[in-house]
């Protein structure tokens, strides 16, 4: 075995649940960890637990952490928002190592939401650290093949399923987001950069009465990475606010990649789904191409 996988394992914490769920998934299998939580973004519950809380442009504060805490590897956890380049650049001012921040960092911004990460990757990999997913650390935490939940997938949900996965999949080159919302086989939203939640909301809005029609119902949030994404990097995620969006945007069910999809509070979300008449279901990952 060699030391990457033995060795102390550096969870790199943002918002969410996902921190914590995936330290005691990985503790459980026998591996030591330590949480680096990022300042302003970590919920309250993962910073209490940290080892160390950086900011989230302190390349020296992280890299001071991992070497303090012994750490061989590193798994990205959690939502963290872009820095805008004015915010990051006031940042660069207060930091020690200002020099090293503006030639790694400020190319790295001007990327889309992939070569961040990417480039992100790049640099701890250089500096020997070895890079590691949440599905690979804890497949546990994924959703599992077909049917979740106690809720059974609607007839026209097949439609509406396979019309997500090519709309995805035709999108995939161009880094736009990783859900979409379709109905039947009309497309009624794509995420953009404002995420999965702000999208659900853009779809309530379009169900709403108006006037002269009916609200519209049903509907398919289909959710999955894009093709040729590293999947050690920014893993679609579905939780019990996910479910409470997409019954608050009045859909009938949340398709998610098998395998490739965190179900984070696995058992709440369920529930909620259950409770609200949602279906649930791990589909195989990418069978299409691109058109």
């Amino acid at each position: 075995m060699d030391s990457a996988a033995a060795g102390r394992l550096a969870i790199l914490a943002g918002g969410g649940t996902l921190p914590l769920e995936l330290a005691e998934a990985v503790r459980q299998g026998g591996r030591e960890t330590a949480i680096i939580a990022i300042r302003g973004f970590a919920d309250r519950p993962t910073r209490a637990a940290a080892s160390a809380i950086i900011d989230i442009v302190d390349v020296k504060g992280l890299l001071d952490a991992l070497d303090r805490l012994q750490c061989t590897a590193v798994v990205l956890a959690g939502t963290v928002s872009r820095p805008s380049g004015t915010v990051a650049l006031g940042v660069f001012a207060a930091l020690r190592n200002r020099a090293e921040l503006a030639v790694v960092l400020k190319p790295l911004l001007e990327q889309g939401d992939d070569g961040l990460l990417r480039g992100v990757t790049a640099y701890l990999e250089g500096k020997g650290y070895a890079v590691l997913g949440s599905a690979e650390l804890a497949p546990q935490l994924c959703a599992t093949p077909g049917r979740i939940g106690a809720v059974e997938i609607g007839r026209d949900a097949a439609d509406a399923i396979e019309t997500g996965r090519r709309t995805l999949a035709a999108l995939s080159p161009f880094d736009v987001g990783q859900a979409v919302v379709v109905r039947g086989r009309r497309v009624i939203a794509v995420e953009g950069p404002e995420g999965t939640d702000r999208m659900l909301k853009r779809v309530r809005s379009i169900g709403r009465r108006s006037l002269f029609r009916q609200p519209e119902r049903g509907g398919v949030l289909v959710k999955m990475p894009k093709i040729g994404q590293d999947l050690r990097l920014d893993l679609p995620a579905i939780g019990p606010r996910t479910v409470a969006m997409a019954a608050s945007a009045g859909l009938s069910g949340i398709a998610v990649a098998a395998g490739q999809t965190l179900v984070l509070d696995r058992r709440a979300t369920i529930t909620a789904a259950d409770k609200a008449g949602i279906f649930l279901v791990g589909v195989a990952p990418w069978t299409v191409t691109p058109p």
